[in-house]
């Protein structure tokens, strides 16, 4: 059982309604919470030989399940429980680039899926991004970080815009970073042609995160450090890693945990509708994009569009791959994301008072049980 304080081999948890009452161990010295005492009529679960990690929290995440944050709710409502059933009880869920429209309606929807609790908040990646580092966005839909249009976004969103990527060197780009960092949504710089220096006067105006860091920026250079330098050194800054095997060699991310540490470091998936299902073709917002042996790229053009990824992946990769300490990776994969969307007080960790987020996993972590604020979305298969 990984704790904030470090894994304990026999641990107990219980769970009283929606929450997390008590935990205890051996190895540890008493009980921590209300009671240690099992609730009357409570339902037992042996989960010896397995791991128990708290729910883990995507802040970077399009769709799922053959379906998209960008559609109906109907499509929403499975998307989301797509990667419930991977162990992400706690999601932002992703717009792409769109007519400011589109965007601004689909914002009301999502704003009252959040407002439901069926998701953290809301992620707008693009339009306000660099038509050099597009990526999977539609060229022609790209526009210059216009600060009255980030707070149209803002208030379409009703309180539930969780960040907004854009380019900070692109006209009003820095403005725009002062004004979502005094309206408490998170500025995160990505799809970005940005300089080292303009990098750093982003961060200066109050960006704290890098979108799926070195992928759709400049590379690292010795002469010309761009933005990965700038994102990777300062303390304020949470960067977003993608590991699925496509988007990062494991050196990269090697780098990028050497380098920021693994306080400062959130796994995504940047998933869009494939995620969970399989190969074939699809949408990401109004771009047609192939997927073939789990790779998901634009018909026109070839550029990697979002991933297939889901976080139990990424969590198996980070471990058995890339060798990483497990508590480093629950770190990146819960704690450092709660921390970043302010919901610390109650998800992203395994600790009493919290919610009865949990994910159970075997001895090659492989996801054998989901636990969401106290009902099983996946029940436990100890067999």
């Amino acid at each position: 059982m990984v704790l904030p304080t470090g894994t304990v081999e026999d641990g107990r948890v219980i769970v009283d309604g929606t929450r997390i009452t008590s935990i205890t161990s051996t190895t540890t010295t008493g009980t921590t919470g209300t009671t240690g005492t099992t609730p009357e009529n409570a339902r037992v679960v042996d989960v010896s030989a397995h791991w128990l990690v708290p729910g883990f929290v995507d802040l970077h995440n399009h769709g799922g399940g053959g379906a998209s944050f960008s559609g109906p709710a109907e499509d929403v409502h499975k998307a989301i429980h797509a990667h419930r059933l991977h162990g992400t009880t706690t999601l932002v869920a992703s717009t792409v680039t769109d007519d400011m429209d589109v965007l601004v309606r689909q914002a009301g929807l999502l704003s009252e899926l959040a407002e439901q609790g069926e998701i953290a908040g809301i992620h707008f990646e693009g339009p306000f991004i660099s038509p050099c580092r597009k990526g999977a966005h539609a060229e022609e839909l790209l526009r210059d970080p216009d600060p009255a249009e980030v707070r149209k976004l803002i208030d379409a969103a009703r309180g539930r815009a969780k960040m907004l990527t854009l380019a900070a060197e692109l006209p009003g780009g820095i403005d725009s970073v002062r004004l979502l960092a005094e309206h408490g949504v998170i500025a995160a710089i990505g799809h970005t042609d940005a300089t080292y220096e303009q990098t750093v006067e982003a961060i200066e105006a109050g960006a704290t995160v890098a979108t799926h860091l070195f992928n759709a920026m400049p590379t690292l250079g010795h002469r010309d450090p761009g933005p990965i330098a700038a994102l990777l050194e300062d303390e304020r800054v949470t960067v977003e890693l993608i590991n699925d095997g496509t988007h990062l060699h494991p050196a990269a991310l090697e780098l990028a945990f050497h380098h920021a540490g693994p306080d400062r470091v959130a796994f995504i998936t940047d998933a869009m509708d494939a995620a969970g299902v399989g190969d074939g073709r699809y949408l990401l917002g109004p771009m047609e994009v192939d997927v073939s042996d789990g790779v998901a790229r634009l018909v026109q053009g070839g550029s990697i569009a979002g991933s297939t990824l889901t976080l139990d992946r990424a969590f198996k990769r980070a471990v058995t791959i890339d060798r990483l300490r497990v508590e480093d990776v629950v770190a990146a994969l819960s704690a450092n994301p709660a921390r970043l969307l302010g919901m610390y007080d109650t998800v992203g960790s395994l600790e009493p008072g919290k919610d009865a987020d949990l994910v159970l996993l075997d001895a090659d972590f492989a996801v054998k049980g989901v636990m969401r604020r106290g009902e099983w979305v996946v029940d436990p298969q100890l067999g």
